[in-house]
């Protein structure tokens, strides 16, 4: 029997591994394993820094629009009205465009008596909030208006609230005035 064995060809395959082997391949893999969670770790931050940057951009973009529009909309001359109405509608959706002509006109009726002339320089504006790309932003203009019934100038500081829909091309769609801009929408 033992001869039978013999006679067949034995498929016995002997395997040798060093300790040091061992070792080295469980090394390799825990650096690789290392190298790959820290490339993780890194293109996730680095998305969220792109994020961040791409919100403080659009922030900053709100904030333009709002301070360049609320200086535009508080600079009139009772002797050029269709200037200031252009001015105050510019930017805006078309629902908006409508309400502040309507609105416009009837002030025309207080403005022109009065002969109200007024200068506005852009102080600050600042983002309240943002949600799904609409942005409303708190903007603040100091005004210096001279009127007929006025012998001195009188310097204030007119606070607008604006909203603005980056989707739409960054219209304003709404604006506010001091109210809105202290209480929460």
């Amino acid at each position: 029997v033992r001869d039978e064995r013999q006679g067949k060809k034995s498929k016995r395959v002997q395997l040798s591994v060093s300790l040091r082997s061992v070792v080295i391949a469980v090394v390799i893999t825990a650096l690789l394993a290392v190298v790959g969670v820290l490339a993780w770790l890194y293109i996730g931050a680095q998305g969220r820094l792109d994020e961040q940057a791409r919100q403080s951009e659009n922030n900053v973009h709100a904030e333009k629009v709002a301070l360049q529009y609320a200086g535009e909309a508080a600079a009139m001359n009772y002797q050029d009205l269709n200037a200031w109405k252009g001015r105050l509608v510019a930017g805006t959706s078309p629902e908006l465009k409508d309400r502040l002509s309507k609105a416009a006109t009837s002030m025309e009726q207080i403005l022109v008596p009065l002969q109200w002339n007024s200068t506005a320089h852009p102080l600050a504006a600042k983002v309240r909030t943002e949600t799904g790309g609409v942005y409303v932003v708190d903007a603040f203009v100091s005004v210096l208006t001279k009127t007929a019934q006025a012998s001195e100038p009188l310097q204030s500081t007119a606070t607008y609230s604006v909203t603005i829909d980056s989707s739409k091309d960054w219209q304003i769609t709404d604006v506010g005035g001091v109210g809105d801009a202290l209480e929460p929408k």
